[in-house]
């Protein structure tokens, strides 16, 4: 009984050490209602947030991009691709819809989304470039045990997959900051420049747990003359 004690225990310490994931990849190879990457940080209050990502994908249809849940707000943050050309900002079970905002296919894109509680303003930017700024929710900070989500659109706290909303694809560069990055700063990390990592979530010290068929895959990049 020990031993399987010490065995249960090492394995736990083993997925608390933080990766460094520079030049890795996350494929989500097929839709599902199961598979995802669960993304730890000890942050349990935010008045504001940034995150940005990057991913290759071929769908066209609705899909979860990124997904914090607390206990009492299940789209606590989130972004959501919305049909052929519009992306979703979630804030506080509050949505705010960007349009034409059209994710090119089979191509690596950034997108990076914030949003302040003070003012409830919430903005989106595609491959560096800024949707207009919209209203979303205000006044009320993230607050509790987040739990963070890749691949999937929780519905429930940890779950609520719906096969229809999930990723097919790869996803790179996670990052996710307690504060609104300035402008050149979301530019710098659109065009991988030398941009500070996130403080909340960072892909080169990350903590996850990957669920079902996701591969941890070095990132494909194209060859220098």
């Amino acid at each position: 009984m020990e031993k399987v004690l010490l065995l249960t225990a090492l394995i736990a310490t083993c997925w608390a050490t933080p990766q460094d994931l520079s030049g890795k990849m996350f494929t989500f190879p097929k839709a599902t209602n199961t598979d995802h990457v669960k993304l730890s940080t000890p942050k349990k209050l935010f008045q504001d947030v940034t995150a940005c990502v990057r991913l290759f994908t071929d769908i066209s249809r609705d899909y979860g991009i990124f997904s914090l849940a607390t206990a009492s707000r299940i789209n606590a943050f989130g972004m959501f691709k919305l049909g052929p050309t519009s992306l979703r900002m979630l804030a506080q079970d509050a949505a705010a819809d960007f349009l034409m905002m059209s994710i090119p296919l089979n191509q690596w894109v950034s997108i990076c989304s914030t949003w302040t509680s003070e003012t409830g303003l919430t903005q989106v930017w595609l491959d560096g470039q800024p949707s207009s700024r919209r209203h979303i929710h205000k006044g009320t900070a993230i607050a509790g045990p987040p739990i963070i989500i890749l691949g999937q659109e929780q519905d429930t706290y940890g779950g609520g997959f719906d096969l229809q909303q999930s990723f097919v694809g790869m996803i790179s560069d996670v990052h996710m900051w307690d504060y609104v990055l300035s402008a050149c700063e979301i530019q710098r990390y659109s065009k991988d420049l030398n941009y500070s990592p996130g403080n909340v979530l960072n892909w080169r010290a990350m903590e996850f747990e990957i669920t079902g068929n996701v591969l941890k895959e070095n990132k494909q990049e194209q060859c220098k003359a």
